[in-house]
């Protein structure tokens, strides 16, 4: 599916769950959307003259929840008049109806293979589920937890029972007990400034010229919109997925240099 027929499928899809939330005053959802698709959902509410700090659409509110504060994958979901964002999450954190956490692990630790996160998608996907029915996945030592809709994770825990040559073990559990967190690396440097560019060149040791060129090619997201110029400065707290990179968060300055430049800090995931 092109990108055009992407959106006019996303936009169509988005439009009619925000409707049935607002008539029928009950929570509905996307299926899991991946960082880019993502952000041709703000695209499609900026195209409508939709306020970036409004989380309204058709008349719904809406809040972009993967069940864990740094997860990737997420749902766009419309909710009914009697909810907002922080009521919605807490209900979804004490009784899951939305979307569920499944726990993996091996039935002997003693005897499992040192599985990664390739192969616990790889299991779940052989039992027939699609991409988009899968958030995230937070691969342990000994154990992973997975996202998924709720139906998802329930068929899950009936099903894989071995992933590789290692017997395991499914249950549905609190997303609060999901202790897994992403691994990355603080590091810091100097830049010119907090344009966006500036910053990328920085943090994956490109020239200006590729840091841009990546940009006009819209593999730069911020905070799960897409970055069209070069010259948008960074906000502390800024999480930026770029494609064929990674991801990091931008920790903001620290001090400037005699010469004026910018001391900053930034967490990459590894």
């Amino acid at each position: 599916m092109n990108e055009e027929k992407s959106r006019d499928y996303l936009a169509g899809r988005a439009k009619d769950l925000a409707t049935r939330a607002y008539m029928n005053n009950f929570v509905t959802h996307t299926d899991f959307l991946s960082v880019s698709e993502q952000a041709l959902f703000y695209n499609i509410l900026a195209s409508e003259k939709i306020p970036a700090n409004v989380h309204e659409y058709h008349g719904a509110h809406f809040v972009m929840y993967g069940g864990n504060k740094d997860a990737e994958r997420a749902m766009v979901c419309f909710l009914p008049d009697y909810m907002d964002e922080e009521s919605f999450i807490m209900a979804e954190q004490e009784e899951p109806s939305v979307l569920a956490c499944v726990r993996i692990k091996p039935v002997n630790a003693k005897f499992a293979d040192n599985l990664t996160h390739r192969d616990y998608l790889g299991a779940v996907m052989n039992l027939g589920i699609e991409r988009d029915q899968i958030g995230d996945i937070f691969a342990g030592e000994n154990e992973a937890y997975l996202y998924a809709t709720c139906d998802i994770a329930e068929m899950i825990c009936k099903e894989l029972i071995r992933i590789k040559h290692t017997s395991v073990k499914c249950e549905t559990v609190k997303s609060s007990e999901c202790n897994i967190e992403p691994k990355f690396e603080e590091i810091g440097g100097t830049v010119a400034s907090e344009r966006i560019d500036a910053i990328l060149s920085f943090v994956y040791h490109l020239s200006r010229s590729e840091a841009q060129r990546l940009i006009e090619v819209e593999s730069v997201y911020i905070d799960g919109r897409t970055a069209y110029s070069g010259g948008y400065d960074l906000k502390e707290g800024a999480r930026v997925s770029v494609r064929g990179h990674g991801k990091f968060i931008y920790l903001g300055t620290e001090n400037t240099t005699r010469k004026g430049r910018l001391f900053i800090k930034v967490k990459i995931f590894v």
